[in-house]
Order: C-alpha cells, then sequence, then structure tokens
C-alpha cells in the first residue's frame, strides 16, 4: 500500500519547506529567492515581462487522465509559453496552489516534480508563492517572469499589410489528444472498460505534456529576425489570429493547404470522421507560436523546417479569410476554446 503523509501534520511552513527542499537557482538575475516575506530579482539593465495564469480542477484539467506530474509540468509550460510570445526569456515564476483534503504529501511531491523539470528543462527559477486549503478540488495559480532587451519585445498589435503570417510547429494535435481522452472517460465511467488510447502517443502527448518554444526564441536571435506581432496559441490558431487583426487593425488571408498538420493527428482526426483544418483551426492547447514577419525574413523563414508561413497580412477592409484546398473563400471565425463558457 501507497505511503500516505496528511498535508495536515506537516503544517503550512512545514509543507512549504518540503516542497522547496531541493529548489535549485539557475539564473544570476534572481538575487533572493523562496523563503522571505517577497522574492528579488535584478535583471541588470534589461526590461521585465510578467504574465499569470489561472488553472482550476474541472475546468482546464482532468486528474481522472492527468498524471500530477504532467499537470505540474503543463502548468509551468503554459505560463512560459506567454514569456516567450513577447519574444522574451522567462527567469522566474511564482507558483500558489490551494489543495482539498484528498490530497497527500507525497501527491503534491508527485506534481512539484513535474514543476521543478519544467523549471530546469527551460532554466527558469521557483521563487516563491502561497499554499492554502481549497474546499473543492486544485486550484494552480502560476506567475511567470521574464526578460527582454529594451525595444525587443514584441506585442500582438504590431502586424502591417503584406507581412506574411507564420506559425511554429503542427496544429490540432492537443485538441485531437483531449478528444480522446474524454471519449475514454466517459466509456470507463459507464462500463468500466480500460482505456484504450489506441496508441496515439503523439496526440495524447501534445495535450499532456505540451512544450514552449524556446527553440524559436532562440532561431530569432540568432538570425536577427524580430516578428511584427506574436502571439501563443493557447485557445486556437483562428481566435489568436484574430486578436492579432483586431489590436493590430488589420486583415488576413490564410491558406487551408499550408496549415500544419501532423500525420498521426490528420489520420486520427478522419477516424474520428473530424476535419483535420477544424482542428488546426479551433483546438487550443498546442502553445505554438503564431507571429507575423516583414517579406524580408522570407527566406530565414523558409529555411526552417519547423516554421511554416500560412497566409498574410491585408488591409482591414478586406476582411479576415482563409481560402480553401478548393479555392474557396471564407470568413475566418474564432470558435476556439472559450474560458468563459
Amino acid at each position: 500500500m501507497e505511503e500516505r503523509t496528511e498535508i495536515s501534520s506537516l503544517g503550512e511552513f512545514g509543507l512549504i519547506d518540503h516542497l522547496t527542499r531541493n529548489n535549485e537557482i539557475r539564473n544570476s538575475s534572481t538575487v533572493l529567492s523562496v523563503g522571505d516575506d517577497a522574492a528579488i530579482i535584478d535583471h541588470f539593465g534589461r526590461q521585465t515581462v510578467l504574465s499569470t495564469d489561472l488553472l482550476i480542477e474541472g475546468i482546464h484539467f482532468d486528474l481522472m487522465y492527468t498524471p500530477l506530474k504532467h499537470l505540474g509540468y503543463k502548468s509551468v509550460v503554459a505560463n512560459i509559453s506567454d514569456i516567450y510570445a513577447m519574444n522574451a526569456t522567462p527567469t522566474q515564476i511564482l507558483l500558489s496552489i490551494a489543495i482539498s483534503n484528498k490530497f497527500s504529501v507525497e501527491a503534491l511531491d508527485e506534481f512539484y516534480s513535474g514543476v521543478y523539470f519544467a523549471c530546469e528543462k527551460y532554466s527558469v527559477d521557483l521563487i516563491g508563492g502561497d499554499t492554502t486549503t481549497s474546499q473543492r478540488g486544485f486550484v494552480i495559480s502560476i506567475t511567470a517572469i521574464g526578460e527582454v532587451a529594451p525595444n525587443s519585445y514584441v506585442k500582438r498589435s504590431g502586424a502591417r499589410v503584406n507581412d506574411l503570417i507564420c506559425v511554429s510547429g503542427d496544429l490540432g494535435g492537443a485538441f485531437l489528444g483531449l478528444t480522446i481522452l474524454e471519449r475514454e472517460k466517459k466509456i470507463f465511467e459507464q462500463t468500466g472498460a480500460q482505456p484504450d488510447l489506441e496508441n496515439q502517443a503523439y496526440i495524447v502527448g501534445r495535450l499532456l505534456k505540451p512544450e514552449a518554444r524556446k527553440d524559436v526564441i532562440e532561431f530569432f536571435a540568432t538570425h536577427e529576425i524580430i516578428p511584427t506581432s506574436m502571439m501563443d496559441i493557447s485557445d486556437g490558431l483562428s481566435s489568436e489570429l484574430l486578436h492579432i487583426c483586431k489590436q493590430s487593425d488589420v486583415g488576413c488571408v490564410l491558406y487551408e493547404d499550408k496549415l500544419p498538420l501532423n500525420e498521426d493527428s490528420k489520420e486520427f482526426a478522419y477516424k474520428l470522421e473530424l476535419d483535420p483544418t477544424a482542428c488546426a483551426l479551433s483546438g487550443g492547447e498546442d502553445y505554438e507560436l503564431l507571429f507575423t514577419v516583414a517579406q524580408g525574413d522570407y527566406e530565414k523563414i523558409s529555411a526552417n523546417n519547423g516554421l511554416s508561413i500560412i497566409g498574410y497580412i491585408t488591409e482591414a477592409a478586406e476582411g479576415k479569410n482563409i481560402i480553401t484546398r478548393g479555392g474557396n473563400k471564407h470568413e475566418l471565425v474564432a470558435q476556439g476554446w472559450n474560458h468563459l463558457k
């Protein structure tokens, strides 16, 4: 039988000491970390970038099929992805959790092992946070802090007419991973049958263990590319692109046949009788980067196999459209994840 240590046996400060006992510091900008009333960071003349996210059990994640270690990892990745989307480098995070008494110390160790794994992989320091009780379920709040050279940050509002619309990686995989996990959860609840994920390791991994695109930001720096606008794709490509268009006061043309789709994702979408294009446009949580660049950067972007040019920016009056494989033009609509519905 698994050992179970009640959280109440440690108390709040004992729990914090336990969870941060092996916490490592990786950045010189971290002056003072966990263990005081507040942390201190100094970015030595660079600009500080801040972002925060809230993850609620039953809304953003389901513990029936989300391992706690994966949840810890993903919680960090989802936050630092927002820092990369500003063309910045994440350096620190603050992590606060609210937990019900169904969680043991061992369960939290599992969650934090994922957090520390992500911190190590992305060279980020955990410098503080809070713990408290929740009457129901698990609540996670993370604030990510990063740094950027003055005037090198990228906003959503800088896209210009004739800019190229680009995206990293492939799209729709996380949505399909969610679809198969939700399907198997229903079957298990109704029949008790063991889940059959049909060897779909890629799409399940895209949902449960996404990666932030640190490599793309490094590619920009190496090739002296500063995108004109950028966002990470957490709510779906069409939704994010419409945000860029609105804030930049421009229109766009997307090409369906240019959307990057993984072969496993495409085949599984067809098997479920879903349109892979719809999955790519509306599926969230891919954590890829959507960005626009000047046409002069065309050759640099084309040389990177991990980046796709999927359209271009137009005058606002021309609207926001997608050209289908058959050559038809349709208005681009946002059908991505809406947190408030």
